[in-house]
């Protein structure tokens, strides 16, 4: 399993599918579809501050629904638009249920979280 850093979904291009995938994008439905075009087995999006009606983080709702794994870090932890610093810094702010069933879990540092995952995957 290969870990992306993307400061776009929209750069999914040459994602393969079943890979981990750290954007800086908001996780916004627009975003999820993107996301959509490659399946990777976790994308990381940022709650872009949640904003109305929860739009900040509505895509994860939309993967989820395809059985898609996704988190959103809290953007007081991580700047948008910069997958690094969501690496670096992200904290998980919302998990879908297909991230929760692989141990993502709202409060915990995205990294730590995922090298953790990555280790028992045998791919780190």
């Amino acid at each position: 399993m290969r870990i992306w850093l993307l400061d776009s979904v929209a750069e999914g291009g040459a994602v393969q599918t079943g890979e981990l995938v750290v954007t800086g994008s908001h996780g916004g439905s627009s975003a999820a579809r993107y996301a959509l075009s490659f399946r990777p087995l976790l994308v990381v999006f940022n709650d872009a501050g949640v904003g109305k009606d929860g739009a900040g983080v509505a895509g994860l709702e939309l993967l989820e629904r395809e059985g898609l794994a996704a988190v959103a870090v809290d953007c007081e932890s991580a700047r948008i638009g910069e997958a690094a610093d969501t690496w670096d810094s992200g904290v998980i702010s919302h998990a879908n249920v297909p991230a929760a069933e692989l141990g993502f879990r709202v409060g915990e540092r995205l990294r730590e979280v995922a090298e953790r995952f990555a280790e028992r995957r045998g791919t780190r």
